[in-house]
């Protein structure tokens, strides 16, 4: 994976985050890390762990293949 498939999951969070007009604090909170880092994650500027992938998954209530289909 290089950068621009971090920033496409990232951007892919946000938009379901803010679709189900959860804060980015709210799904932070359920996925067991911090707001600063869920942001990070969001504009793609953080490699993140495949664990943190599915924690935020499950914080969204959707799978990870959601969060990374076609990229």
């Amino acid at each position: 994976m290089d950068k621009t498939d971090f920033k496409q999951i990232g951007e892919r969070i946000k938009s379901l985050r803010e679709a189900k007009g959860l804060s980015r604090e709210e799904v932070a909170f359920e996925a067991g890390i911090s707001g600063s880092y869920l942001g990070m994650i969001e504009r793609g500027e953080y490699d993140f762990k495949i664990s943190k992938l599915f924690s935020v998954a499950k914080a969204l209530d959707v799978s990870a293949e959601t969060l990374i289909r076609n990229i």
